[in-house]
């Protein structure tokens, strides 16, 4: 009988939530901040219900969308082969994967640690209309929310949806105090260097759990490559406690050669990202600084002309 609670399970819904409440938390500080919603409280007022009216909307589409996909799968999934079960289920932790490494380098960006040219920002506060705030909530919240159902897939299959409440109810607990973590720290924190690579360490380990994971599972489809090592004793059993606890990282008592090939492979993936990211938002800073050295000499010199100008028509 599968277990109740799923670390799998709660880390989609924790990712999910997390990401839709800073696409409305960015929304509604644009918003906020805007010169030209500044101007029409109105509008501003307007705008900012919009964010509310859409996000809520497009989330309970996509929910009602999900569960009746989920009731169907759980239904056709009982006479489903063990085996397309276990593809499915890889396919899905090599997909979260690849997301849960995104959401590793969007973390430093949302604090504030890794740069970004300043037409991001200022490309989302021209021409944003009331009817633009509609479309693009809509759609991200709806994408976000499918997404979530897209990844739980393979748990509806079978006895393992039962994990599913308890760890979608944590996991929402986890992403929304995450989120509201951020834009604290976002706001009040002087250094959140500290702060940045502990979020993106944790979720990049995680998102190399997931892939070694997803591509063990093909193994035990297809057929398992040599292994390695393996460590004996129960205390060692990633099936067990206290060691089941960090599985969800990448930890197993045994290894075979494809398992350590996909653990470090993605590791090295990882740190190359943040690398990029690093030497990108480095060059940002730098241009930044030579543009603002530009704008200070052109303010210097029209400053100069218009004292020359003054004691010109003074003498």
């Amino acid at each position: 009988m599968a277990p109740l609670f799923e670390i799998a399970v709660c880390t989609i819904f924790a990712r999910e939530v997390l990401e839709a409440i800073l696409i409305i938390g960015n929304y509604r500080k644009v918003i906020k901040e805007s010169d030209d919603f500044k101007k029409d409280p109105e509008r501003q007022a307007e705008a900012l219900k919009a964010v509310t009216r859409s996000a809520c909307l497009a989330s309970l589409l996509a929910l009602v969308m999900i569960i009746i996909t989920g009731v169907t799968l759980y239904y056709v999934s009982k006479d489903l082969d063990k085996n397309v079960i276990r593809i499915i289920e890889g396919v899905s932790k090599v997909v979260a994967a690849i997301f849960i490494l995104q959401l590793s380098y969007k973390l430093p960006k949302w604090l504030g640690v890794y740069a970004a040219p300043k037409k991001d920002y200022q490309s989302k506060v021209d021409g944003l209309s009331i009817k633009s705030i509609k479309f693009n909530i809509a759609w991200n919240l709806w994408r976000e929310v499918a997404e979530c159902g897209a990844f739980l897939i393979p748990f509806f299959l079978g006895d393992q949806a039962r994990s599913i409440p308890i760890s979608g109810i944590v996991g929402i607990l986890v992403g929304g105090l995450a989120g509201m973590g951020i834009f604290w720290a976002s706001d009040h924190m002087n250094n959140k260097g500290r702060l940045a690579f502990f979020l993106a360490a944790v979720t990049g380990q995680l998102s190399v759990g997931l892939f070694t994971g997803g591509c063990h599972e093909f193994e035990e489809v297809w057929g398992e490559t040599p292994t390695v090592w393996k460590i004996e004793g129960d205390f060692w059993d990633y099936k067990k406690l206290p060691m089941t606890l960090i599985k969800p990282f990448g930890y197993s008592h045994s290894r075979t050669v494809l398992q350590i090939c996909c653990f470090w492979g993605w590791m090295l993936l990882l740190v190359g990202v943040h690398y990029k990211k690093w030497k990108e938002s480095k060059r940002f800073r730098e241009e930044e600084g030579t543009n603002e050295v530009v704008d200070q000499d052109k303010k210097d010199e029209e400053k100069g002309s218009e004292s020359a100008l003054d004691n010109l028509a003074h003498n």
